[in-house]
């Protein structure tokens, strides 16, 4: 398999779907990775594995439609499988193995069918004090947005993904890139005040459009970088309830066309007018854990 990823919205051909079939029991609150599953556990309204994998069906359903090939991992009996953006990562022609939760290996392990399949020297392992998850690095051509947190109180946030060492080696293995990195906002315990990914509260779309949540970021003036880079006119800034919602978090089949969750009646109704094919599709039970379609989806070939 030739891997290639230039950019997040360039025609997908190829991709790794998560799965939902065996995620096991409600987690306890200690276990439990982000505060919006905390709140969805305490709340009694954890979501069931029947519902996920209706709504990982119909995301299915429209890949086939665009004729995109779909990977899926192997099932591993009572294991959350679905966030496979989380696992690993492709820039240009090389995956890039995520250093991710120790609890979580597993996932990995379980796309091996897929790893076996693209050149050894092609699939990167990164040493063991970079942490990095893929929902906090996007490729956009000349650039590459990495989201992540680099406060001295980096290990108490179970929210905290990607470090600084991460960034400084991504910028090593592709030094003819610009590598950006977003200081994110961080809370174990409030999903609102909380950007668990840099694709919780920012991810660009089209060719030159871009979703933003101000909130997310720490810094203001990474912020407003974005916004001068986009262009004020080409943003469509989300509100703090709408970031909750995970309305970032769409994912591209190419540059004109979408697949956003059918809730997002703002977003959805802003993508159309500006000339975006929009395929709305059930996930309102997989974003109860913090993530939605760009999380569950790893794509391995865009044109």
């Amino acid at each position: 398999m030739k891997l290639n990823v230039q950019n997040e919205t360039s025609r997908l051909r190829a991709v790794v779907l998560g799965i939902a079939e065996s995620n096991g029991p409600v987690p306890s609150i200690e276990d439990a990775y982000d505060p919006k599953s905390i709140e969805h556990i305490k709340a009694g309204t954890y979501p069931k594995d029947s519902d996920m994998v209706k709504e990982m069906d119909a995301v299915a359903k429209v890949f086939e439609k665009y004729d995109v090939t779909v990977y899926r991992p192997k099932s591993i009996k009572d294991y959350n499988q679905i966030f496979s953006r989380d696992i690993a990562f492709v820039i240009e022609d090389k995956l890039i193995k995520a250093n991710i939760l120790p609890d979580r290996e597993r996932e990995y392990e379980a796309i091996d069918h897929v790893i076996e399949q693209i050149n050894d020297g092609k699939v990167i392992i990164l040493p063991e004090e970079c942490h990095v998850e893929g929902g906090d690095v996007m490729p956009w051509n000349e650039y590459i947005f990495i989201g992540t947190y680099s406060g001295e109180d980096y290990p108490d946030y179970i929210t905290a993904r990607t470090n600084m060492d991460a960034v400084i080696t991504i910028q090593e293995l592709f030094p003819h890139k610009t590598v950006k990195a977003f200081e994110l906002r961080k809370s174990n315990t409030e999903p609102k005040e909380n950007a668990l990914h840099l694709d919780c509260c920012f991810q660009p779309i089209g060719k030159d459009k871009a979703i933003l949540h101000k909130n997310g970021f720490l810094v203001e003036s990474e912020y407003e970088w974005l916004v001068d880079f986009f262009g004020k006119d080409n943003i469509f800034e989300i509100t703090k309830d709408e970031m909750y919602n995970m309305n970032s978090n769409v994912f591209s089949i190419s540059e004109d066309v979408v697949i956003s969750e059918q809730n997002f009646t703002r977003l959805n109704s802003w993508l159309r007018e500006n000339g975006f094919t929009v395929e709305e599709v059930p996930y309102a039970e997989i974003a109860k854990q913090e993530g939605l379609l760009r999380c569950s989806t790893m794509p391995l070939i865009r044109d």
